[in-house]
């Protein structure tokens, strides 16, 4: 038995003494979405049964690689330093996850001598830095997950503190004062004398804020995080401290609050989330409703239920209407476009089919093309007279982590990425959302945004930190095969760019024309994206099982995953 030794390194990438577990080298290449085979739709079948349990009872251990590789006698011959394409690939991946590793260290920040957060972006190349110096909430989310799974909780426990201490702060924009459970948006450590080294936190609540928009998305993040501190970690004494608690009922009274609405869907302005500039999101955005759902979820499980049984209740039954509204009128397969596109207008009773006089003729000439006959997704927004049919990848896949989607919906949506895979991962995972605008449209939208301009920015661009979210969607539903696949083109290209924020074009093939290089969630992205390959057992930290609380709609709907 010969052992061959792996060569140098071919990618020339800064060294860590953290080094990242990968991939299993002799997988090979999954097949194209057109060309399924029998065994592939078994596949899919059996993983629709598959759960957290399974995941964590089986035991599933990370792979190991640089396994010795036998040579029999009457084989080739390996000499101990020939090089093999099994070992350049897992030296370049190495590479990678060594350079990601020491630009995520390179991003921390810190508060008084401790760890607090990530900046958006390191990139010394270009000139003013903007905002991207500063730790945003809803960036640090990828770093956090990172940090957990790496065994560093120390900074994701100090955040969780620190901006529940922010949130208690007074938040005023212009003469308006905001609700007290908004969250900042990000935050910055100010030197107010810098030679006696005294410290302050300065929070943005959206009052600098292009737009001056308040982040709606930053309270739900952070519950979604709390959770997974304490399923990580299994300290339960920072979600029961009284600051944690405090924060919770703050952000879900908030949210919770009555007024004119007649949904149960999350009322916001356009800009309020990861897609923070003028894109027609205004109203019920599924990205919100999707993490608000999730948000709820997650504080059922930390809240205090004895000392507040009429909250919990109140949460307990917005989850159900809020499961019911969603599955009802965002969900969207051949069946049920066909169905709209046979909508009659004017109803006007309590039976009526078009509740909201959605015109049949306002539907998009792309979504008929685009709407695969096996497949299905929860579409970007419904409104009176209204339905925004893009796709919009955050708010789909936490839908799935957060068992929002039933199994069949969830297996529906991977079905649609599959099977439009050029289209929404093309060159460089991951969509934003899908199609862009153009023309008088964008200019209508937009307001003419130069940085929003066709398949660029939130505007259809590509966006790295994505990875993560199709893997853990992949991972829980026994499809590894769509993660690896992504994970794999992105390792082409991720680190030769500097780990852009973004790409631009209808197939991802460029750096966007005002990406920031080095951009911190892209970073930590890729990293959780192989940790979860890695090891599957990391999925409970980010993905919950089916609810009992939610209620499935009883309109007929149509099946799409037979």
């Amino acid at each position: 038995m010969v052992q061959c030794t792996q060569p140098p390194p071919q990618l020339k990438l800064p060294e860590s003494k953290i080094t990242e577990p990968t991939d299993d080298e002799n997988q090979d290449l999954p097949p194209k979405p057109e060309k399924r085979t029998r065994m592939h739709h078994i596949e899919r079948h059996r993983s629709c049964v598959v759960t957290l349990s399974d995941i964590e009872l089986n035991g599933l251990q990370p792979r190991h690689l640089h396994q010795p590789i036998e040579i029999s006698p009457g084989g080739s011959q390996c000499s101990l330093h020939e090089e093999t394409p099994t070992d350049t690939n897992a030296s370049h991946r190495h590479a990678i996850a060594d350079a990601a590793w020491e630009a995520l260290k390179r991003s921390m920040v810190y508060f008084r001598g401790q760890p607090i957060g990530t900046v958006a972006a390191i990139d010394k190349s270009q000139g003013a830095a903007l905002n991207y110096d500063q730790v945003f909430m809803r960036d640090f989310i990828p770093s956090a997950l990172a940090f957990l799974m790496k065994g560093e909780h120390l900074i994701v426990k100090n955040f969780l503190v620190e901006t529940a201490r922010l949130q208690s702060r007074e938040k005023m924009v212009d003469l308006f004062k905001l609700g007290q459970g908004v969250m900042p948006a990000s935050f910055k450590v100010h030197h107010r004398n810098p030679t006696q080294k005294t410290e302050s936190l300065l929070a943005d609540f959206g009052e600098t804020a292009i737009g001056r928009v308040a982040p709606v998305d930053s309270g739900l993040w952070w519950i979604i995080l709390l959770r997974a501190y304490t399923k990580w970690t299994g300290d339960n004494s920072l979600a029961e401290s009284t600051n944690c608690q405090r924060a919770m009922h703050l952000i879900l009274r908030l949210c919770l609050s009555e007024g004119c609405d007649t949904s149960p869907a999350l009322l916001c302005a356009d800009g309020c989330s990861m897609i923070d500039r003028r894109m027609g999101i205004y109203g019920y955005p599924i990205e919100i409703q999707a993490l608000f759902f999730m948000a709820m979820r997650c504080a059922l499980s930390l809240l205090k239920q004895e000392s507040d049984a009429d909250f919990v209740n109140h949460i307990t039954k917005r989850i159900q209407a809020l499961s019911y509204h969603l599955h009802s009128y965002y969900w969207l397969d051949f069946q049920r476009l066909n169905d709209i596109y046979r909508y009659k207008t004017e109803e006007y009773s309590q039976t009526a089919l078009n509740k909201f006089n959605v015109m049949p003729e306002s539907i998009p000439d792309w979504i008929f093309d685009f709407m695969p006959s096996r497949g299905g997704y929860f579409i970007g927004n419904v409104s009176p007279a209204r339905m925004d049919f893009r796709w919009f990848c955050l708010g789909n896949f936490i839908a799935i982590l957060s068992s929002l989607a039933t199994g069949e919906q969830a297996e529906a949506i991977l079905d649609l990425v599959e099977e439009r895979w050029q289209e929404l991962i093309g060159e460089m995972p991951l969509k934003i959302c899908y199609p862009a605008m153009e023309n008088q449209e964008w200019q209508i939208v937009t307001g003419c945004d130069p940085k929003n301009t066709r398949w660029s920015y939130h505007n259809g661009g590509s966006w790295p930190v994505l990875l993560w979210l199709l893997v853990a969607v992949s991972v829980k539903l026994g499809r590894p095969h769509l993660a690896r696949r992504a994970v794999e083109l992105m390792e082409q290209r991720l680190a030769k760019d500097d780990f852009p924020e973004y790409y631009d074009g209808k197939a991802g093939r460029y750096v966007g024309k005002q990406a920031r290089k080095f951009q911190t969630w892209s970073v930590a992205g890729y990293l959780v994206a192989k940790m979860l390959l890695d090891d599957p057992s990391h999925l409970r930290i980010v993905a919950l099982e089916g609810d009992s609380h939610s209620r499935a709609p009883f309109l007929k709907r149509s099946n799409s995953c037979p």
